[in-house]
């Protein structure tokens, strides 16, 4: 299964640079096909990317502790909501859930603007590939979550005992949801300046966009807030 995540990550890659490539070069051109297809390859690395953060979940579930990122940072002794959050946990697991959340608003913009916004579009597409792009270089070639070990270890090390807490399971994934969703108004914005139009409709656009990441990032930060204070005290700052 770990091999299934990599090749699913390596082909997410090649996905998302044919995507770049080919929506820029067929917004220059005015080429719809292209066009197309550029959109198509967006929707191919959220389906991609969904699969290899699947495949990491299970091997949590499965405790398949012959993958060194699930041997790192969990354990048999953990309990199964821990055990999946524990996806999240490490650098390597965080990086595939922030690609995972990017490819997820990525495919809803995608999906919401297929006849709409058409001249900002491709690059609004380009530029939310690039940013995903860089995710996946980190996870194929520095940072990968199904690197194997040499041997299936008995049991994994476990969670740091800080983060066994409910907090766990709420904090971090609305949080780092929140940091990827203010890359779709920055991809409009970005559009808007690529193209030259810089009236009012870029800025219509994105108002719902920018209220949902809004909300999202402020429950991440407001969720920090009561963890924070909740496990560590810091002085009773947060209070």
């Amino acid at each position: 299964m770990a091999d299934l995540g990599s090749i699913a990550l390596l082909l997410a890659l090649a996905a998302a640079l044919y995507g770049i490539v080919a929506s820029a070069v067929g917004a220059s051109r005015r080429n719809v096909p292209l066009v197309r297809s550029g959109r198509n390859a967006s929707l191919v690395v959220t389906g991609l990317i969904l699969v290899a953060a699947a495949v990491l979940v299970d091997a949590f579930v499965t405790r398949d502790f012959s993958v060194q990122y699930v041997a790192e940072h969990s354990s048999r002794e953990m309990s199964l909501p821990l055990t999946i959050a524990s996806f999240y946990s490490g650098q390597e697991g965080s990086l595939l859930y922030w690609a995972t959340s990017l490819s997820v608003f990525v495919g809803i913009v995608v999906v919401q603007n297929r006849r709409r916004n058409l001249r900002l579009m491709p690059y609004v597409t380009a530029i939310l590939l690039s940013i995903e792009a860089f995710f996946l270089l980190m996870l194929n070639f520095v940072s990968s979550p199904f690197t194997r070990l040499p041997f299936t270890a008995p049991n994994g090390l476990g969670l740091n005992p800080l983060l066994e807490d409910p907090g766990m399971l709420l904090h971090p994934p609305v949080l780092l949801a929140g940091y990827m969703s203010w890359s779709v108004p920055f991809a409009f914005a970005m559009s808007a300046l690529i193209t030259g139009q810089l009236g009012n409709e870029w800025i219509r656009t994105i108002r719902t966009y920018s209220l949902v990441a809004w909300a999202i990032l402020g429950m991440g930060n407001l969720l920090g807030m009561w963890w924070a204070y909740h496990v560590l005290g810091w002085g009773g700052y947060w209070g």
